[in-house]
C-alpha cells in the first residue's frame, strides 16, 4: 500500500477502534491521533496475526485485513486506556 492508503487506512481502523472501545461514552479523537491509531494497530494486529496462526498478514484494502487491523487497533486503545486510566465515564467524574 502507498503512504495515502495507509493514511486513508489508518483513519478509518483508529475511528472503527474508538467506536469499539468507547462505546456511547467515547472520548473524541482528533484526526492525526485516529492515523496513528490505525496504523501501529495495523501493525499489533499483524504481530497478533503472526503468533496466532503462524503466518504473515499483508495487508490490503479487504476485509480480513480490515478486521485484523482493528483487532489490533482494539487491543492497543484498551491497553492505552487501562494505563493512563480513563475507564469511568464523564458521567461517573464528581
Amino acid at each position: 500500500m502507498g503512504f495515502v492508503a495507509w493514511v486513508i487506512f489508518g483513519a478509518i481502523v483508529g475511528w472503527a477502534a474508538n467506536l469499539v472501545v468507547g462505546g456511547r461514552a467515547r472520548q473524541r479523537q482528533g484526526c492525526l491521533v485516529s492515523v496513528l491509531v490505525g496504523v501501529v494497530g495495523a501493525a499489533l494486529g499483524g504481530l497478533i496475526y503472526r503468533l496466532a496462526t503462524g503466518q504473515a498478514k499483508t495487508f490490503d484494502f479487504d476485509f480480513p485485513s480490515f478486521g485484523v487491523a482493528i483487532l489490533g487497533a482494539v487491543v492497543l486503545l484498551a491497553i492505552l486506556r487501562l494505563i493512563s486510566g480513563r475507564t469511568r465515564r464523564p458521567s461517573d467524574r464528581w
